[in-house]
């Protein structure tokens, strides 16, 4: 079984012909060190696919999906991160004597052996592509990391608890305080999480964590810990570790998993204690976005419309955490391949953008919304980004900004897209200079899609029915299981509600036309669709819940 030639049981199954094999043989020749599988692979000869197929044949093993497979993470501890990543063995499931591993390549042999030897168990190797087999490593090492370190932590001695503020003011990286956070914060990576709750109780520290919106609890730890924990993120942050009294806000960088990620840090002052919110910025984003914002085409047509415009200025509406900066973002982002110059003011600069120059709002040193916009345009900015519209000076200045030529990009907090025209008029602004510089605004929320795995098809009940005022006989409900953390969700997909500023809006906005009267002919004449009704057709299709149709429907 050892001398297994891939090349011959690729040829035998019908992969690849002869003359493709004798040509990566040459080519292995030149490149020693390299396995003949990847080098099929690399000349483009089969697909990963395709080997592990005719391998599963020869060899009788099967083929496994690790983002369907309920892994054990038992058995993920028995093999250490270091040797799983080394050999690409991940162990997966455990019963009795036999430990499941799952491996892209099962004529490892030295690696299988080295495995069995370290775990004294007979192993029974299931077959799997390596890159979701790379991303579940990463997941569950780092769910084994952070409950150990934690165990580790909670484990500490008083006299050791008591010794730990100092570890952590030298920086001693063996520290269990610093092993502890450095874990959750991969664990926060891993799990797509947008936020690290650290919260002090009168018996116990709770870390909890917001994933796709919503707060799962993680961790339970001994609440000796938490001064200790609260000293080394302001460390990190650069606060004040000394005071205890007032709100402190920080940031610092982390490199997880290869990426620099950003952590923007909230501490306040609780009854128990410091209560620490570890805000993760990452450009690794759970949005489903794709190429066209998550627009249907008609949509994105309109919304490329608006991008095309020389001047002006495009508001992006929403309520906190609805994903409005994720999409400034991919839309500076593909403006910027343009000959354009663009500056940003932001509160805060969450990612670093290419080719585009962005300045963070600092309060204190007198540098704010307004302050930074009036300075960006004497910086000669073809295209500029504010961070958010907060009072009635920046949105005079935006305004400015967009009819002396510039195209300017903000957000506001409204309900919907027409609201925000009223919005803008009830800051102060005169209608004429709205109507003269907006060309549109988008509203975006964010739905919480159905996790595939665990998702089920029920009946409506009759009280469904009438509260949502639709006629549909079934729809699909979270349940819950092991690959979604228990929510029943997995991931957000974006839905936006557009307006268009054409002749005739201007004329209704410069004669003060009801929010009613313009929402009407925006439905009539740019066949708009609102938020609900757009989370309606992802309800339809199976894609939403009932729950999360009703949360776009009240905030909208």
């Amino acid at each position: 079984m050892k001398n297994i030639p891939i090349g011959e049981v690729l040829k035998e199954y019908g992969y690849i012909t002869e003359a493709q094999l004798q040509k990566a043989l040459e080519y292995q020749r030149e490149n020693r060190g390299k396995r003949l599988g990847s080098i099929l692979i690399e000349l483009g000869f089969i697909t990963e696919k395709q080997m592990l197929e005719a391998l599963a044949q020869r060899l009788g093993q099967k083929q496994v999906d690790l983002t369907q497979y309920q892994v054990n993470v038992e058995a993920v501890e028995k093999i250490p991160r270091q040797l799983a990543v080394k050999y690409n063995i991940l162990a997966i499931g455990i019963e009795g004597r036999v430990l499941t591993v799952a491996t892209n390549d099962p004529l490892n042999f030295y690696g299988l052996e080295d495995i069995r030897q370290l775990t004294g168990m007979e192993l029974q190797v299931l077959l799997s592509e390596l890159a979701p087999l790379t991303r579940a490593m990463d997941y569950y090492y780092s769910e084994v990391g952070a409950r150990a370190a934690a165990k580790n932590a909670n484990q500490s001695s008083q006299s050791e608890v008591e010794e730990l503020a100092l570890e952590v003011e030298e920086g001693d990286g063996d520290a269990p305080i610093i092993k502890l956070l450095n874990s959750l914060l991969d664990r926060g990576y891993n799990t797509n999480a947008s936020d690290i709750h650290i919260e002090p109780f009168e018996d116990k520290t709770l870390v909890r964590m917001r994933i796709d919106g919503t707060i799962v609890d993680y961790v339970t730890l001994q609440r000796s810990l938490h001064p200790s924990l609260i000293a080394r993120i302001k460390i990190m942050s650069n606060l004040d570790i000394a005071e205890k009294r007032i709100p402190q806000d920080g940031h610092f960088r982390i490199r997880l998993e290869g990426e620099n990620v950003n952590v923007r840090v909230s501490v306040i002052p609780t009854v128990f204690g410091e209560k620490a919110v570890l805000r993760l910025l990452s450009s690794n984003s759970v949005i489903a976005h794709a190429d066209q914002y998550g627009m249907d085409i008609k949509t994105y047509r309109r919304f490329q419309e608006m991008l095309r415009s020389p001047n002006g200025i495009i508001y992006l509406t929403g309520p906190t955490g609805s994903g409005k900066t994720t999409t400034l973002y991919m839309i500076l982002e593909h403006l910027a391949k343009r000959q354009v110059n663009i500056s940003t003011i932001e509160d805060p600069v969450e990612k670093n953008l290419a080719r585009v120059n962005q300045m963070q709002v600092n309060n204190t040193a007198g540098l704010t919304f307004d302050s930074g916009l009036r300075a960006l345009l004497r910086q000669d900015p073809d295209i500029i980004m504010v961070g958010e519209t907060r009072d009635a000076e920046t949105a005079a200045i935006s305004v400015r900004a967009a009819i002396t030529g510039h195209l300017v990009f903000s957000t506001l907090h409204t309900n919907n897209a027409v609201s925000s025209i009223v919005r803008l008029v009830d800051m102060g602004l005169e209608p004429y200079l709205i109507a003269n510089s907006l060309v549109g605004v988008v509203a975006q929320r964010l739905v919480r899609r159905l996790c595939p795995h665990c998702c089920a098809e029920e009946e409506t009940s009759e009280e469904e029915r009438r509260m949502l005022g639709l006629d549909i006989k079934t729809v699909h409900r979270a349940k819950g299981c092991p690959r979604c953390n228990n929510t029943g969700y997995s991931g957000r997909l974006a839905i936006h509600e557009i307006v268009t500023v054409d002749k005739e809006i201007r004329k209704m906005i410069t004669s003060r036309a009801t929010m009613e009267e313009i929402t009407e002919y925006a439905v009539r004449t740019q066949e708009m669709k609102s938020l609900k009704e757009l989370a309606e057709d992802l309800l339809i299709q199976g894609v939403t819940t009932v729950e999360e149709l009703v949360k776009v429907a009240f905030y909208s």
